[in-house]
């Protein structure tokens, strides 16, 4: 027999993956926390709120764990370059060297960018949360959310080199009037 709330988990892995290595900036790291994130979700799942999507209540376990353990390290030790990370996260038969190197370039300027505005970045305009939900995974108001990634977006203009505006709607949320949900 199958089971819903497992397959919906699986379902999350690349997601969680995804937000892992942001934090750690290591794969090996990185799926040691998706592991430990599985495990307690697994074990908790009792405490989950079906009326509530999934994917915000993981990935704040998923950064508790990741609080945790730089707590028990002390120090998040040595970094990966950001080409092996990049190379997890691009298939290599799915984009051409000019696609890898501005995914490299880009992975590269978040990564730079102090971790508030980094994870807001992540969290909104790669996972797809919306404010509030990015907001209760950092455990933080909602805007203090919407002005790290403001400032985030800006700093990863000035890095990557982009000479135009840049977008303020989407990449997040709209609710039924169209507007950014907060």
């Amino acid at each position: 027999m199958s089971d819903p709330f497992a397959n919906q988990v699986i379902d999350l892995l690349p997601n969680l993956r995804r937000y892992a290595i942001s934090l750690a900036r290591k794969p090996d790291v990185a799926d040691d926390l998706v592991q430990i994130t599985v495990e307690k979700a697994l074990k908790q799942r009792r405490q989950y709120d079906p009326r509530q999507k999934l994917a915000p209540w993981l990935l704040r376990i998923l950064r508790n764990a990741w609080i945790d353990e730089t707590r028990r390290q002390n120090a998040r030790g040595q970094q990966s370059a950001i080409e092996d990370v990049a190379s997890d996260l691009v298939a290599e038969r799915e984009a051409g060297p000019e696609m890898r190197l501005e995914v490299q370039q880009t992975l590269a300027a978040i990564y730079a960018l102090p971790e508030g505005q980094r994870d807001a970045m992540v969290l909104v305009c790669i996972e797809g949360l919306s404010y509030r939900e990015a907001a209760e995974v950092m455990g933080v108001a909602v805007g203090t959310v919407m002005s790290r990634l403001a400032r985030g977006r800006l700093a990863l203009v000035a890095k990557v080199g982009i000479d135009r505006p840049v977008a303020t709607y989407p990449p997040h949320p709209t609710n039924k009037t169209g507007t950014p949900e907060r």
